[in-house]
């Protein structure tokens, strides 16, 4: 897994312990998932009009905000990079439409 990834991954778990006025992410944490979430999509959507946009350094901006808001989610249901970098490789090398076929209904 890379570095930062990781570093992050150790900086969103610090800040569970974190007072609310003191950081962003435990901010986040405090107003709860439906507010965590509400990132998420925010940022999902400013990276698709960036996207749309063409404009190179505003879609990577973007991504990295909804990697990053992605994360603290991942962190606040227990989750976290690795945990998602195990799916990729396990559906690494499956065709998309044996893996989606493969699901369970």
């Amino acid at each position: 897994m890379s570095d930062i990834l990781e570093q992050i991954a150790e900086t969103l778990e610090e800040r569970k312990q974190a007072k609310a006025d003191s950081s962003y992410v435990a901010s986040l944490y405090a107003k709860g998932l439906d507010t965590i979430l509400k990132k998420v999509g925010e940022e999902a959507t400013e990276t698709v009009i960036a996207a749309k946009s063409g404009d190179k350094a505003q879609i990577v901006y973007e991504t990295a905000d909804l990697w990053f808001h992605t994360l603290v989610m991942l962190a606040n249901e227990g989750l976290g990079p690795k945990d998602v970098l195990a799916e990729l490789q396990r559906r690494f090398g499956v065709s998309g439409h044996e893996e989606k076929a493969s699901r369970s209904k």
